[in-house]
């Protein structure tokens, strides 16, 4: 993954350090870019209160009152939790310009975000984000 401009992660880690603390499958999504198969993440369809979390660093992204369901097959939100616990750099990957979406505080890989598709959300966006890159912690725990 390249490196963002202009922006130094509050949680920085070797490579290795990543390596040993991440799945493979959580690597290679949050520190290499890669994306989950659709419909097979933990969060896809679940309904459960609460916060959603950075897997690699615990950082707070997302909160259960701010997803819907976008039947595009990953956990989608309307917003972050803060504007400031994401970062946003252009992807030219796969031959589409697309807006990544990276955790703030580490910088890991958690998705992408897409505008003016039609859904009827306060925002009118999609934060598509793979389960793989997030933790919920339930509310009341």
């Amino acid at each position: 993954m390249e490196p963002v401009r202009g922006a130094t992660p509050k949680v920085v880690k070797s490579d290795e350090e990543w390596r040993e603390e991440l799945t493979p499958v959580e690597y290679r999504v949050l520190r290499q870019a890669g994306t989950e198969p659709a419909w097979t993440g933990e969060y896809t369809e679940t309904k459960t209160k609460g916060v959603y979390l950075c897997r690699a660093c615990g950082a707070e992204l997302f909160r259960s009152d701010t997803k819907f369901e976008s039947n595009c097959g990953w956990p989608s939100f309307y917003t972050p939790s803060d504007a400031d616990h994401v970062i946003l750099r252009e992807d030219l990957s796969h031959g589409a310009r697309r807006t990544e979406v990276l955790c703030a505080s580490c910088h890991s890989h958690l998705g992408h975000v897409f505008e003016g598709e039609g859904y009827q959300t306060p925002t009118d966006q999609r934060w598509c984000i793979n389960s793989v890159s997030l933790r919920l912690a339930p509310e009341g725990r």
